[in-house]
């Protein structure tokens, strides 16, 4: 399915509640109590009648799905309510992998994405507010994104690994990726600020 088409499909769901679609479509939202932290995305997958993905390829060949979720501030505001995961960090291929050949770039180079409302963390309800489309082909984007990798891979040759912190990168960061505090796994997040200018801005 071409990007073009899926973002024409999901805009039909804009105002519609993901929670209820997800019983429609039986995505598993909580399972003994657990949360299912992919449901929404699952059900997007699965209304665009796609296999459910989480593989380091894109989602659909030449584009990848990747849902955002938004919060209402106090100020009755919308804004982003967490940074967005892109891809693991392997620190061996990594260092020996050029930007333009990065699961990091196939990952960023053109993207779908569904933003919804988060309400609360029982789930009951999440409204789906807009879908946005972004490609990494802004020269002054795509030149940051890649300082940001480099940054990365600079870090690791000279520091190691576990020099890796959140405080790195201007629109991409290394984060810790896994439960508790001791997770040694890192990977590649889109900063809220940065997902502000793609889904409120129309900057990028």
């Amino acid at each position: 399915m071409e990007r073009n088409e899926a973002e024409h499909r999901i805009s039909k769901l804009i105002g519609r509640d993901l929670r209820q679609l997800a019983d429609e479509l039986e995505v598993t939202v909580f399972k003994n109590g657990k949360l299912n932290k992919g449901w929404v995305g699952h059900v997007i997958e699965r209304y665009l009648g796609l296999p459910l993905n989480s593989s380091r390829a894109p989602n659909f060949g030449s584009w990848e799905l990747k849902v955002v979720s938004l919060k209402y501030l106090k100020s009755g505001r919308l804004t982003v309510k967490e940074t967005m995961a892109i891809t693991m960090i392997d620190e061996y291929n990594l260092v020996r992998t050029e930007f333009e050949d990065s699961h990091l770039f196939n990952k960023m180079r053109k993207i779908l994405i569904p933003a919804r409302i988060w309400e609360g963390k029982n789930e009951e309800r999440s409204i789906l507010h807009a879908v946005t489309s972004f490609d990494l082909d802004k020269p002054e984007v795509y030149e940051q994104v890649k300082a940001d990798y480099e940054l990365v891979k600079k870090t690791i040759i000279s520091k190691g690994f576990s020099a890796l912190t959140g405080k790195m990168g201007i629109y991409i960061q290394p984060r810790t990726k896994g439960s508790g505090h001791g997770s040694t796994s890192r990977a590649f997040y889109a900063r809220t600020s940065f997902l502000k200018k793609i889904i409120f801005s129309n900057l990028l």
